[in-house]
């Protein structure tokens, strides 16, 4: 799954480009790594499906949050004062931009932008090499959150999100604003050069320093889990956290989730943070094994797509005996390494042909997603059974359950 976090990435938004534009981009891999197969029949639409003369025409929406909430957010800017960075050690201290999704009050806010014009274009120009897609049509995005808008009362558990090696923050927007809508305080992580582009407050978009450099995933995948435990870190500090409503996280109720690099780094989060208390892998390569002594007990869903044949990701093969709680490792048919993320919706807007192999159409695998997720926290940190985790039923035939 690790090797899908390029490629399948690039294949992805490639899809995005109008055909015409598309047939004149051999490979949109990063430098170094092996063009996506997806690029020798991006030509060919699937069935029912055709490109969009006019992206700037384009109206892109997320799906509707499923919970009863109104969605709030702010954008947070973090400084690690006694860490430097990693990646770029003449930076300074490390330096985050977290989106902080919250239950709000209907209607107490203004519309929350999908991104910022220097992420969006970062992202664009990265995997769309001649790219013609304006930049409107992403920044213009329809979220569900309002920036500004008043709490709801009371306390609830903190989830903490982490994307995809490459893909900004925004990738996982849909994933965090249904949580949040369902009860949840979602703390959503920019992991600065690790991705196509993090806006700071003076305006300032930084570009992935790691993008297409040899690496050791590990060191990746743990400086991550540092990252998460100093997010936690200042929205749990007592007296002067770093968020104005941090008074709504319930301290003992934290959890973590991630999509590929994001969900790899949740097992060294989990084995070296005792506040978070369940973890959730979407599609993503263990760099750090779960090892023979487990992870404490704690809860674990690993959610990801076929890789074909009898194949299995023999990270996930190799650490599942391993962890010692709850747990469950379900996959779903039909999709591919980036359908657990807004992309595919992205792709749908745009009247284009999906991914090969990808016969779920996007609204389904975010509908799956969201209920999997959301279903895996209500149970570990709300304590409300979930007979969806009982196993394989008629109304999700997709979804596969390995024992």
């Amino acid at each position: 799954m690790r090797r899908l976090r390029v490629t399948a990435g690039a294949a992805a938004l490639l899809l995005a480009l109008p055909l015409s534009v598309a047939a004149a981009v051999p490979a949109l891999a990063a430098p170094g790594t092996a063009p996506s197969p997806a690029a020798s029949t991006a030509g060919s639409a699937a069935p029912g499906t055709a490109p969009t003369s006019d992206p700037a025409a384009v109206r892109i929406e997320l799906p509707r949050p499923t919970g009863p909430y109104a969605v709030g957010q702010e954008v947070l800017h973090l400084v690690d004062e006694d860490r430097p960075d990693p990646w770029v050690p003449s930076a300074g201290p490390r330096q985050l931009m977290v989106s902080m999704y919250y239950p709000a009050r209907a209607g107490t806010g203004s519309p929350a932008p999908y991104m910022t014009a220097g992420a969006a274009r970062g992202l664009l120009d990265f995997r769309l090499p001649g790219n013609t897609i304006p930049t409107e049509t992403l920044t213009g995005a329809r979220t569900w959150s309002e920036t500004g808008a008043r709490p709801q009362g009371g306390h609830y558990p903190l989830v903490v999100l982490s994307p995809g090696f490459v893909d900004p923050r925004t990738a996982i927007t849909g994933l965090a604003e249904d949580l949040t809508s369902r009860g949840y305080v979602v703390a959503l992580v920019d992991h600065t050069y690790e991705n196509t582009g993090t806006t700071f407050p003076d305006g300032r978009t930084v570009p992935c320093v790691l993008c297409g450099q040899p690496k050791d995933w590990s060191k990746v995948d743990e400086s991550r889990a540092k990252d998460v435990s100093f997010v936690i870190d200042r929205l749990t500090s007592r007296p002067h956290p770093a968020w104005r409503y941090a008074r709504m996280i319930d301290r003992n109720r934290i959890g973590m989730a991630g999509h590929s690099a994001g969900g790899a780094a949740a097992v060294p989060a989990l084995l070296s943070d005792d506040r978070i208390r369940a973890g959730v892998d979407l599609d993503g390569t263990m760099d750090v094994l779960v090892p023979a002594s487990g992870i404490g007990g704690k809860p674990f869903l690993m959610m990801g797509h076929p890789l074909g044949g009898d194949d299995e990701d023999s990270s996930w093969v190799e650490s599942w005996p391993n962890l010692d709680g709850w747990k469950r490792w379900l996959t779903v048919d039909g999709t591919d390494h980036h359908s657990f993320t807004d992309f595919p919706v992205l792709i749908d807007a745009l009247g284009l042909p999906r991914g090969p192999g990808v016969t779920i159409s996007s609204g389904r695998a975010v509908e799956l997603t969201r209920r999997y997720v959301g279903a895996f926290f209500d149970l570990q940190l709300k304590g409300v059974e979930q007979p969806l985790f009982d196993g394989p039923t008629a109304a999700d035939p997709e979804v596969r359950f390995h024992s």
